[in-house]
């Protein structure tokens, strides 16, 4: 399904991403649709590949989508130049601040509307924030029962940081849609489990971005249903115990700092 179609069905907002190279191609479906660039929002982001030079990475993207501005510009974790061979190396030493520094310049210049960030642990936002001016508007995470994140939401909420929730069905295969507590409450409320699963977010006050293609499955998506504190409770506990887990795959391949992490090159 293309962007146009998305808008027809009133889904909202376009999120293209520039690591799925994609964005030509959204910039095309939104003059496609007709419909007026300021009742569309459009967020992107600042890809690894150009936390050194913020500028030229927001200037491609605009050239690529064919706006002049972005409404939510958002700041990934981590460096990562390309190296001669055309494959990637990451950058430990890179200071993210000073990355923050040109997106609080950008923000400044009315490119974009808002600054945010995205995959950013506790321990990243306290260090960023002893030299930040602005206040990242959003941190975008994989969020679910299954990684409540509740840390980062308590830290996230006391500095007025939006939470946005990517995977909220676990990524690829939707695993959390047959986990027996949460079928349960949907027979209950007969509705989808993945109602459940969005208005798990919705209930705690969390952006959440469901991916789909299928024009049913879209509709599906906007579907919201209030929840009782007891069954936000028992969908809150599913991580405990140890049972927490990471769904969207690969894995980094580095430490960011997040309470769950278990991949290679674990912080001490």
């Amino acid at each position: 399904m293309g962007v146009p179609q998305h808008f027809k069905l009133n889904t909202g907002a376009t999120i293209p991403a520039i690591g799925l190279g994609n964005e030509k191609e959204v910039g095309e479906g939104i003059r496609d649709s007709g419909i007026p660039r300021k009742d569309i929002f459009i967020t992107s982001k600042l890809w690894n590949t150009h936390q050194d030079d913020a500028k030229a990475g927001l200037q491609r993207t605009l050239d690529d989508l064919g706006t002049d501005y972005l409404d939510l510009y958002n700041e990934t974790s981590e460096l990562l130049p390309v190296n001669p061979d055309g494959t990637r190396s990451v950058d430990r030493s890179w200071d993210q601040s000073k990355t923050w520094a040109q997106m609080e310049e950008l923000y400044k210049s009315g490119k974009v509307k808002a600054i945010g960030v995205a995959n950013w642990s506790v321990p990243y936002l306290e260090k960023l924030a002893e030299t930040w001016t602005v206040v990242p508007a959003v941190n975008q995470v994989e969020l679910h029962p299954l990684l409540p994140q509740h840390k980062l939401r308590k830290y996230c909420a006391d500095k007025g940081i939006l939470l946005e929730a990517y995977s909220p069905f676990g990524s690829t295969g939707a695993p959390l849609m047959s986990e027996p507590s949460i079928r349960n409450i949907a027979e209950a409320k007969k509705v989808s489990p993945a109602a459940i699963l969005l208005s798990y977010h919705v209930n705690k006050g969390v952006v959440v971005l469901p991916k789909s293609i299928t024009e049913s499955r879209i509709t599906s998506n906007r579907q919201a249903v209030e929840l009782s504190e007891s069954e936000v409770e028992v969908l809150d506990r599913l991580a405990e115990a140890g049972n927490a887990k990471r769904l969207n795959t690969p894995l980094w391949g580095f430490d960011l700092g997040f309470d769950d992490w278990y991949g290679p090159d674990k912080a001490a």
